[in-house]
């Protein structure tokens, strides 16, 4: 649409409708003084596990659906009580127990499956750390993760888009000493009946309960240390905040091997006794489906995801009447898609932004507040969290609106760590506790965040962070390469693209596009691999011999550099 209908302001009367609370005083009328957000410390904390979070709800709302499988033949959905969580949940602890250890790693390499839920609740209430993993990856992908984690189990989903999962599981399972039992979900049923129910071991609300990768700078993946509280509370503040209601209907296509999934979505609904549709992949014609015939009331959409469903041609012939609210996130949302969701859905989207670092989100906007600021901002800080700008040199607080580093510190939402990486740990979190993101961004005097580069040289492509370092490595490796370096460029469809700036190691034997793409095939994830191919004799450096990536930026966009 060219013309939005409505004044920003008008927009609570337009998608609100009288069962959520304005934001506070303090995020209404706090006015600083300098680039620092105080954190807000009137809202209560929960001290509990994630298992605690689950008894806690099945004990209130025993009878309510929990969980739902999110498949198109609605004759074939699985449903889940809270009562048949948690009693499945304690199965599935139970045989944890019968093959595993309290504080040993049980890794899941598998797309959106309900046993994701059962398997992060059963690890949760066996004293078990979950270990996420892509199910795109490939088996050095996979091998690194297994072996960086120390994982002693592996569920996996025996195919996946035509990759035999578990042959790629036995292949690498010589080169993981610690992994003692791999198990195929197509074995789940039989496998939580081999346990004997007993007393399960304590569990503390500052224990670990996930590691989730994340990648790296320098080559390979760092594993972030989630725990119980963290986790329970981060997810909380974000449902609530982005307009999850008490018992509203969560239907869920973000991978849950991310925070979205296993984190927002799935411990987010658990809070709000909501009940969560878990989508086995995105498609918007089965998740318009399922909105219709499940009631849904509330999504966590990347933009992308949000464009797909508005410009579904059968999009008007579903029954969306039971809608509510939006969150979205990861790359930018534009005005004229808030516009949209508001005018054609009649609903409003919350904005979120964080790390995982963070146990996700660290700032996010209001429900009500304008299209300007949804569109514009990053909102305003979580519960419980500061936030400053900072020189990134010396740490100092900057004055409003002057460009510097987000940093963070919470008393419940930083990470622990990254996992065995005491000097990775040290590079991004301060002795006194602050988080350094190597974002860079503004803060105004509301404490709105705006963020405007990034220290890192990340690239989101359709929501996933891409790290040029392990893209690089491997180039490195062909033997027509070298040498290499990879540069996110603007892409209308995914935010960004990959682009592989390319030294040929001869002249007169240069590599071709077709033979690099298909090397990175074989050993990355595919949204990882590079689009975009490009040939140069040397890269621009600076005087004392650093890259200069802008450069060769500004060279593709302007159409300079050689295909």
């Amino acid at each position: 649409m060219d013309s939005f209908p409505f004044e920003p302001n008008d927009l609570l009367k337009i998608i609100l409708e009288g069962d959520i609370s304005l934001k506070s005083e303090i995020y209404r009328n706090t006015r600083l003084i300098e680039s620092y957000w105080p954190a807000d410390t009137t809202r209560s904390l929960h001290d509990w596990t994630l298992g605690q979070a689950l008894r806690e709800a099945a004990a209130e709302v025993p009878d309510r659906i929990a969980l739902i499988e999110g498949i198109a033949d609605t004759q074939k959905r699985r449903r889940w009580t809270y009562a048949e969580l948690l009693e499945d949940a304690e199965k599935t602890a139970a045989a944890l127990l019968s093959k595993f250890k309290p504080g040993e790693r049980i890794a899941v390499w598998a797309p959106n499956v309900v046993e994701w839920v059962l398997i992060e609740f059963g690890c949760a209430l066996a004293g078990m750390t979950l270990v996420t993993v892509n199910p795109a990856y490939k088996a050095n992908e996979l091998e690194y993760v297994l072996n960086q984690s120390r994982a002693a189990g592996l569920f996996l989903i025996e195919e996946y888009r035509g990759h035999d999962m578990m042959a790629t599981a036995n292949q690498i399972r010589d080169n993981v000493p610690n992994l003692r039992e791999v198990i195929g979900v197509s074995r789940f049923a039989d496998f939580i009946k081999s346990g004997i129910i007993q007393v399960f071991p304590e569990v503390k609300p500052k224990d670990h309960c996930i590691i989730m990768y994340t990648s790296g700078t320098t080559g390979f993946a760092k594993g972030v240390l989630f725990n119980h509280k963290g986790t329970v509370n981060a997810c909380y503040f974000t449902a609530e905040g982005a307009g999850l209601e008490i018992g509203g209907v969560w239907v869920n296509p973000m991978p849950m091997f991310h925070i979205g999934g296993c984190g927002l979505a799935t411990v987010g609904v658990i809070m709000q006794r909501g009940t969560q549709v878990l989508v086995p992949y995105f498609d918007p014609a089965l998740l318009l489906q399922l909105f219709e015939e499940e009631k849904g009331t509330f999504s966590l959409l990347v933009p992308t995801m949000i464009e797909a469903l508005l410009n579904h041609p059968d999009r008007k012939k579903f029954n969306l009447s039971t809608l509510k609210h939006f969150m979205s996130g990861a790359s930018k949302v534009e005005a004229s898609l808030v516009r949209r969701v508001a005018s054609e859905m009649g609903i409003g989207v919350s904005i979120v932004f964080g790390q995982t670092e963070m146990h996700g989100v660290v700032s996010q906007t209001h429900r009500e507040d304008s299209v300007e600021d949804q569109t514009e901002t990053l909102g305003q800080s979580m519960p419980h969290c500061e936030i400053k700008v900072a020189d990134p040199e010396t740490g100092e607080i900057l004055p409003i609106g002057v460009q510097g580093e987000f940093c963070y510190r919470s008393t419940y939402q930083t990470m622990d760590g990254y996992d065995n990486m005491p000097a990775e740990t040290a590079k991004v979190i301060t002795p006194d506790g602050w988080f350094h993101s190597g974002d860079i961004g503004t803060m105004d005097e509301r404490g709105f965040l705006r963020i405007t580069g990034r220290i890192k040289d990340m690239i989101i492509r359709g929501g996933e962070n891409i790290y040029p370092a392990e893209i690089e490595q491997l180039l490195k490796s062909h033997p027509k390469v070298a040498d290499a370096t990879v540069i996110g460029v603007p892409d209308p469809v995914f935010g960004e693209q990959v682009a592989a700036v390319i030294i040929p190691q001869s002249e007169e034997d240069p590599p071709v596009p077709d033979e690099l793409s298909e090397y990175c095939k074989t050993n990355l994830a595919g949204y990882k691999r590079p689009r975009q191919w490009y040939f140069v004799s040397e890269f621009p450096i600076t005087a004392t011999g650093k890259l200069q990536k802008y450069r060769l930026k500004e060279q593709i966009l302007q159409e300079k550099l050689e295909t």
